[in-house]
């Protein structure tokens, strides 16, 4: 059964088709998070080790708030790697070394692209769709981008 709030059919399409971007956008980032987690090397191994679990765990809960809001709006949230790669702007890329300071610059430019993204969302949502609690919950998950990019920024010398 379709929801009836308020919203046009082709205005949830829309923002759906929108939030499935950054769903895809977010398993990219988690693999690439995880990757970091898995193979960084050095001497700040396990600091940075830690580091990275933290992030990709608070990934995972992103990517689950993401798929239910796109459920509860009525849409099938996108599922599959295809589906994934095929959506998705962020780039994975071969990596020479396993250094921190590589994958931490890796990583936060995708959170910055992915803050960039969501941000071109927040008035479009509210006012060309009609969808102000989708632009409410999608300025707190930039938010919660916005954090992780400063942690990850707070690492760079």
């Amino acid at each position: 059964m379709k929801p009836d709030i308020g919203i046009k059919p082709e205005n949830l399409k829309a923002v759906c088709d929108a939030l499935n971007i950054s769903l895809a956008d977010l398993h990219v980032l988690y693999i690439k998070t995880r990757h970091a987690h898995w193979n960084v090397e050095g001497p700040d191994f396990h600091a940075k080790h830690i580091f990275f679990e933290e992030q990709y765990k608070e990934l995972a809960d992103i990517i689950d708030q993401v798929a239910e809001r796109i459920r509860s709006l009525g849409q099938p949230a996108a599922a599959t790697m295809g589906d994934f790669l095929k959506l998705t702007r962020l780039n994975e890329k071969s990596r020479k070394t396993n250094d921190s300071q590589g994958f931490i610059k890796e990583l936060l430019e995708d959170h910055e692209g992915i803050i960039k993204y969501l941000r071109g969302l927040i008035d479009p949502f509210a006012d060309k769709y009609e969808d102000a609690g989708t632009s409410d919950f999608i300025t707190g998950i930039m938010e919660m981008h916005e954090k992780m990019a400063w942690m990850l920024r707070s690492h760079l010398v």
